[in-house]
């Protein structure tokens, strides 16, 4: 791996995605924001020492392709993407390195990460985690639902319609019940994939006992709590309370 740090953002089936880059592997992948001017000044906020770089180092290439692939349906395995670790808490490698296991079209809850990452009974804190993911799609979070096949939240732009548009692509079983249970049939862009019907919607909805009564419904001790702000992020929680 190159000894420079750098970025390069790619196109890909759900929109310009970006990946940064420095001697330890790759240092963090960024999900399409609303524009291109939107997604370039994400990452020069994120990683401000990175320059901008066409093309990329061949390592980093490859693992565009791979990602690439994966986004317009290859059962692509992304594990053996280098990452640049320096930084991340240890708890977090654990959480990162158990989520990398988690193949395209499989989805399991925050409680069997926990369990998976050798903290049983922490979902919570995998959440935390999870929230703070930096390396998005290679880390796939977007696979890692609530309790109760619930899809929890999302903290990229697009929110829940992205990560149920990226399971959909995957084909993972657990779309077409998720967009039933979340009253998301109607939702854009979503592609009919193994079975995942096409719609979906923007986010789960209150549920309604609690929302008749003008509360809010409980949490899951499955369910991870709304993690504090992403330290350099947009400012929006990664995972959001079950409504």
């Amino acid at each position: 791996m190159t000894t420079r740090e750098g970025f390069t953002l790619f196109d890909t089936a759900i929109g310009l995605c970006a990946i940064a880059w420095g001697p330890g592997g790759v240092a963090g992948v960024q999900l399409p924001e609303a524009t291109e001017l939107a997604t370039r000044a994400r990452m020069r906020a994120r990683f401000p020492n990175a320059r901008e770089e066409a093309p990329p180092p061949p390592e980093v290439r490859r693992a565009i392709a791979a990602i690439v692939g994966l986004l317009r349906g290859e059962p692509n395995d992304l594990s053996a993407v280098a990452l640049d670790l320096g930084g991340v808490p240890p708890f977090h490698r654990l959480v990162y390195e158990a989520a990398r296991a988690i193949p395209p079209g499989e989805t399991i809850s925050y409680g069997e990460l926990a369990a998976r990452a050798g903290a049983p009974g922490a979902a919570r804190a995998v959440g935390q985690a999870l929230g703070r993911n930096p390396f998005a799609i290679v880390v796939p979070c977007h696979r890692v639902l609530a309790a109760g096949g619930r899809p929890g939240g999302f903290s990229s732009e697009g929110g829940l319609t992205t990560k149920l548009r990226m399971l959909a692509i995957e084909g993972a079983a657990a779309v077409e019940g998720l967009l039933a249970s979340e009253g998301a049939a109607a939702a854009e862009g979503l592609p009919a994939s193994k079975g995942a019907a096409a719609g979906g919607g923007r986010g789960p909805s209150r549920d309604r006992s609690a929302r008749a009564a003008g509360g809010r419904a409980k949490v899951p001790a499955d369910e991870p709590a709304r993690p504090p702000r992403r330290a350099g992020g947009r400012g929006r929680p990664a995972l959001r309370r079950a409504r």
